[in-house]
């Protein structure tokens, strides 16, 4: 998606959630050592749709504000489903008593969470009325 788009706020904030994400897959790693398992990749039905649609999106627009807001639309719905799937895997530990997983998932959380609101302030701050601007021209 960054490669898409043309917002130089946005593209920061995507590579820049890229980065912290390479180091959720760190702390996952250590949950599941927590947990005594062994992480194994499993395909998700949901966020691949996630990712196709927003593949659909940048497909369907052109460079401009408008496929940034789109960019924006697209990854707020996977960074909300992250956020759910995290939350929900936080409650767990905490049922389970999974004390050190708790922390390490809140971290997660947390920074999801945060890139939310990244997300939204760059489509407040400025990405959204270019996008109207340019629809009504």
């Amino acid at each position: 998606m960054a490669k898409n788009a043309s917002s130089e706020n946005l593209i920061t904030a995507i590579n820049d959630h890229l980065a912290v994400t390479q180091e959720q897959v760190t702390r996952l790693e250590q949950v599941f050592k927590l947990v005594g398992e062994k992480p194994e990749a499993k395909k998700c039905d949901a966020m691949e749709g996630l990712i196709k649609e927003g593949e659909g999106i940048m497909e369907e627009t052109e460079v401009g504000p408008v496929r940034d807001a789109g960019i924006i639309a697209a990854s707020q719905k996977i960074e909300h489903y992250e956020i759910t799937t995290y939350g929900t895997l936080t409650s767990f530990a905490t049922t389970l008593g999974e004390d050190d997983a708790v922390l390490l998932l809140e971290k997660t959380l947390a920074e999801e969470k945060q890139a939310d609101t990244l997300l939204t302030e760059a489509a407040y701050n400025t990405i959204n009325f270019d996008a109207k601007e340019e629809d009504q021209q």
